[in-house]
């Protein structure tokens, strides 16, 4: 009898799978939030006057303001954000379009209908993100001050489109492995072309996968500062130069630049909140089989 308690179990598999699940809840609220205290301290700062957001240790019950917000959009400069924030728009949507035009036919050749050597293609796609981004900015300076592209937003839609491409098409390959055959093969049966099976049965089925490759590149191409501050001036600047703009010689204001941050970081943010359905989805298609 005193065997039989000794090996009894102390709760059901249910019980301990909800202990489990509750658990990991709990540690993804922790991540989570020590993820966004650096995005809250940032609003809050930028919601303070420069004095207080100087203050060491910080002031949290200082008065809020919106000086640092007028400030940003020029009250007292006079230098508007809004031709760098359209730059950068300009600049994202567009290579994320090419992108996509470019990355899903890729993709396409190598998952669902796969060429000779697939894997050493996808290879040489992985390796153009090997070298440093520093490493290629001489060369590509030269090339566009040839040929008369600097301070111009063609050249950083070309720059952008050929820096995600790679990831987009290893991305969107792994999308379209998911693709059930049957549904291509019956197209095929009734003579559908190549174009109309990726507009019309290919595109709505990996869907979840085009938003998440796409928002993915926007980020990175609406975050990109070095090619963007070497290679443009005064016509073609971006959001993230216009940013590096407020540190000065004349010091660091903490205010201002986290309200400059948090107004070039709403159109990501507001993005990304948008599509995030469509971000989880994209991201978890054929996680779980």
């Amino acid at each position: 009898m005193a065997a039989t308690n000794a090996t009894r179990p102390t709760g059901s598999p249910g019980r301990v799978a909800r202990r489990r699940h509750g658990a990991l809840g709990l540690l993804a609220w922790l991540c989570g939030v020590v993820f966004f205290l650096p995005v809250a301290w940032m609003v809050l700062t930028s919601l303070h006057g420069e004095s207080d957001a100087a203050t060491n240790p910080p002031s949290l019950g200082a008065p809020l303001t919106l000086h640092g917000y007028r400030e940003f959009f020029g009250a007292s400069t006079g230098v508007s954000p809004w031709p760098p924030l359209i730059n950068s728009f300009s600049a994202s949507l567009m290579s994320t379009l090419l992108v996509l035009v470019l990355s899903i036919p890729a993709a396409y050749a190598l998952s669902i209908k796969p060429v000779r050597k697939w894997s050493d293609a996808m290879f040489f796609f992985l390796s153009t993100k090997m070298l440093p981004a520093v490493a290629g900015l001489l060369p590509i300076y030269l090339i566009a001050k040839n040929s008369g592209l600097l301070d111009n937003v063609a050249l950083l839609i070309i720059l952008y489109t050929s820096m995600n491409l790679p990831i987009a098409v290893w991305m969107m390959r792994s999308f379209l492995a998911e693709v059930p055959v049957e549904i291509l093969e019956a197209a095929s049966i009734d003579g559908a072309a190549l174009p109309t099976v990726l507009a019309r049965i290919v595109a709505p089925v990996v869907a979840p996968g085009i938003a998440a490759t796409s928002l993915i590149c926007f980020i990175f191409s609406w975050n990109e500062l070095l090619f963007a501050r070497v290679l443009t001036g005064v016509v073609a600047g971006t959001a993230p130069v216009f940013l590096t703009g407020f540190v000065t010689s004349q010091g660091l204001f903490l205010a201002k630049v986290c309200a400059a941050a948090v107004c070039i970081s709403l159109p990501v943010l507001i993005a990304g909140f948008a599509a995030q359905d469509k971000l989880v989805q994209g991201l978890s298609l054929g996680a779980v089989k």
